[in-house]
C-alpha cells in the first residue's frame, strides 16, 4: 500500500497540510490497509478464528449459559475444545454501511491534524460497538435494543474503540492485535454479565439479613 499509495495521497494532502501531510498520509496510508485488512480478513480468513476466541474467552470466565445460547458446548477443560457447532450464524465484521461510512470519514483527513484525530476517533466510536456484535448476538438483542445499550455505554465503547483501531493500524502486527481486541472485548462482556448476576444476588442477600434481624 505504502508503495503504491503514499505519494499519490501525500502530493494531495500537502496542499491541505503542508508539511504535516508526511505524517497524515502515514496514518491514512495505514487506516486504508487495516480497512482493506477488516473486510478480506475479518470476514473470508480469520472470521471463525476470531468467533472461537470470543467464545473461548467468555467459557474461560464460566460464561457457559451465555455461548450455549447459539453454539453447542462440549464437555472438557479446555475453554476452545469445548465449543461445538454453531447454531446461527453470527453478524457480519464488516458491512456495506461501515464502508460507505468510512469514505464519508475520510475528508476529514484534509484538514490539518485535527481532521486525522478526528478520523480516528470516529471510526473508533463505530467500532467500540461492533467488537460486541457476537454478544449482542448471544444476548438476543434486537437492533432497538442494541441501541440503546450501546447509547448507555457510549464513553465506555468509544474508550474501547479508539485504542483498538490504533492498534490494528500496525502494519503485520495488526492482525495480533485484532485477536487480543477480541479477547478484551469477550473480557468486558464477561465481567458485564457477571455484575448483572452479581447484583441482584447481593440485594436478595441483604433483604434475607434484614428479615433475619
Amino acid at each position: 500500500m505504502f508503495a503504491v499509495t503514499y505519494v499519490p495521497q501525500a502530493a494531495v494532502l500537502t496542499i491541505f497540510n503542508g508539511p504535516l501531510a508526511i505524517l497524515t498520509t502515514v496514518l491514512l496510508v495505514l487506516s486504508e490497509s487495516s480497512t482493506i485488512f477488516s473486510v478480506l480478513s475479518k470476514n473470508f480468513l480469520i472470521d471463525e478464528a476470531l468467533l472461537d476466541t470470543f467464545d473461548g474467552t467468555l467459557l474461560s470466565r464460566n460464561q457457559t449459559e451465555l455461548v450455549a445460547v447459539e453454539r453447542q458446548v462440549k464437555s472438557g477443560g479446555d475453554p476452545i475444545g469445548k465449543l461445538g457447532k454453531i447454531m446461527k450464524k453470527p453478524f457480519a465484521r464488516f458491512t456495506p454501511k461501515a464502508i460507505i461510512r468510512y469514505f464519508m470519514y475520510l475528508p476529514l483527513n484534509f484538514i490539518p491534524v485535527v481532521g486525522t484525530v478526528m478520523f480516528v476517533f470516529l471510526q473508533g466510536r463505530k467500532s467500540g460497538p461492533t467488537a460486541h456484535a457476537r454478544y449482542f448476538q448471544l444476548k438476543k438483542m434486537d437492533k432497538r435494543q442494541r441501541d440503546v445499550f450501546v447509547e448507555q455505554r457510549k464513553a465506555a465503547y468509544t474508550s474501547f474503540g479508539v485504542p483498538a483501531v490504533l492498534l490494528e493500524l500496525v502494519p503485520v502486527l495488526g492482525i495480533f492485535f485484532s485477536f487480543t481486541n477480541t479477547v478484551g472485548a469477550a473480557l468486558w462482556a464477561a465481567d458485564m454479565e457477571q455484575r448483572r448476576t452479581t447484583a441482584p444476588n447481593l440485594r436478595n442477600q441483604a433483604e434475607l439479613a434484614k428479615k433475619a434481624e
